[in-house]
């Protein structure tokens, strides 16, 4: 089986590597290909990926590749991992939002707007060549942001082998498991929405419902990401939610930590690759790959312990360290591996993933791409049935959706004005005058990348 990665100079390529060797002779993976268009990434964190593949399963055959018609001619499944433009792109996508007093975080945000464009403006080219070189039932798993809002248009224009994945519901339930010293994989969760906008109506352990005990568990407002919310919301709401929703239970509050801190998110994270990269760009890394992994450890850990340190004020603290060879909590490329292995290994189960509504959940048309917990079988994802569901929560769902749906109309037919419409529906938004403001400057950052926008 051949599996390709588009995306894999990106800073997180290890974890994607670590991911999929420890798991390759199981799912008879015998083939990987990481490929990037940015030849000093890929030939850091591409090199630095191989070597712990080889480290893993020496026998996996792991290519790294400029050419995207390489990478993906008789793929049986790709990931795409993008971020077209760079961290400075994205610096500047949500400096612009803050810049009209909008929260601009990337994927629940306005500047999630402006980093659609451009990832689809590549996606739409790479779906064309697994379209025509990968084999025929290839399908990919899209972990590129906004992940909702881009598998929602991938899906408009014809992609249906395409299925959006996100590490957060997975990571939730992670979290859940440690805090009640329950095994890895032991705890599943009911869960309806959007990226980035979903929630647990469920969270089994062992089979034993759990839901009322964590909501009501003081450790998980210190020890999971139950932090960033009251109790009192979550006991009220009788749901789980997933950690974005902080942008819209406490949206002046994010915007003010945001506005008084000295860095955004994107800039922290491009100040810390940058640094990070400079460093590794001196090492030789197929030679002195541990000098390099100590240098990424420094650097990474930085990193996540700044995670929405500047929307909440709350700062982690932990050590961390790239364990090699310690058993993968799995992450996005996790989510991908237990699609494959339930597609291949014909056994059935639930998972969490970005894919149409299906009639799935009342007030949602059958064709929104909703983030659901879902049945494999048989290599289909089959929505759960969620019926009617509480009408505060699709109120806010079908807000999102809506601006999902004109964006995505916007970017297919290069409408500015539906992108207007789009951006003034938008909760975190929620103005004409903004959304114009918005669109006329997103349209001149992402010049290169629109063409003929009316």
């Amino acid at each position: 089986m051949k599996l390709a990665v588009i995306g894999g100079g990106g800073v997180r390529s290890m974890f994607l590597a670590k991911s999929i060797a420890q798991r390759a002779k199981e799912l008879k993976i015998d083939e990987l290909v990481f490929m990037d268009k940015d030849e000093e990434k890929l030939n850091i964190y591409g090199k630095m990926a191989k070597e712990v593949a080889k480290r893993i399963c020496g026998d996996l055959d792991f290519s790294l590749t400029l050419n995207a018609k390489e990478a993906v001619e008789n793929a049986d499944y790709v990931i795409t991992t993008i971020r077209e433009g760079g961290d400075e792109m994205r610096v500047r996508d949500e400096r612009i939002a803050l810049s009209h007093g909008v929260l601009g975080q990337e994927t629940t945000g306005a500047a999630g707007f402006s980093f659609a464009i451009r990832s689809i403006s590549a996606l739409t080219e790479y779906c064309e060549l697994i379209r025509k070189y990968a084999k025929p039932n290839c399908k990919v798993f899209n972990f590129t942001n906004p992940a909702g809002l881009v598998s929602q248009i991938l899906r408009d224009l014809g992609y249906d082998f395409t299925y959006g994945i996100c590490d957060a519901p997975s990571g939730m339930l992670r979290t859940f498991e440690k805090l009640y010293g329950a095994p890895e994989g032991s705890a599943k969760g009911e869960v309806f929405g959007l990226n980035h906008l979903s929630y647990f109506t469920s969270v089994t352990i062992d089979g034993k419902e759990m839901l009322g005990d964590i909501i009501e568990n003081e450790k998980a407002y210190t020890d999971t990401d139950l932090r960033y919310f009251d109790r009192e919301l979550i006991r009220k709401s009788g749901a789980i939610f997933n950690e974005y929703l902080y942008y819209f239970y406490y949206r002046e509050k994010a915007l003010e930590n945001i506005l008084k801190a000295d860095k955004t998110r994107g800039e922290q994270i491009c100040e810390i690759n940058k640094a990070m990269t400079a460093e590794l760009k001196g090492i030789d890394i197929e030679n002195d790959f541990d000098t390099a992994l100590s240098v990424f450890d420094k650097w990474y850990g930085e990193r996540e312990n700044n995670y929405m340190a500047s929307e909440t004020g709350i700062k982690r603290n932990n050590p961390w360290h790239f364990d090699i060879y310690q058993k993968d909590d799995g992450g996005y490329a996790g989510v991908a591996l237990r699609f494959i292995e339930l597609e291949t290994c014909g056994k059935e189960d639930s998972m969490i993933l970005c894919v149409p509504n299906g009639g799935a959940v009342e007030g949602l048309n059958d064709s929104d791409v909703a983030e659901i917990t879902c049945d494999i079988k048989n290599g289909e994802a089959i929505p759960h049935r969620f019926g009617k569901v509480d009408k505060e929560k699709l109120e806010l769902i079908r807000r999102v959706k809506i601006y999902e749906r004109f964006s995505s109309e916007a970017i297919r037919k290069k409408s500015v004005g539906k992108a207007v419409e789009a951006l003034m529906v938008h909760p975190l938004v929620n103005s004409y005058s903004l959304a114009r403001a918005l669109v006329d400057d997103y349209l001149e950052l992402n010049k290169d990348y629109t063409g003929g926008w009316k």
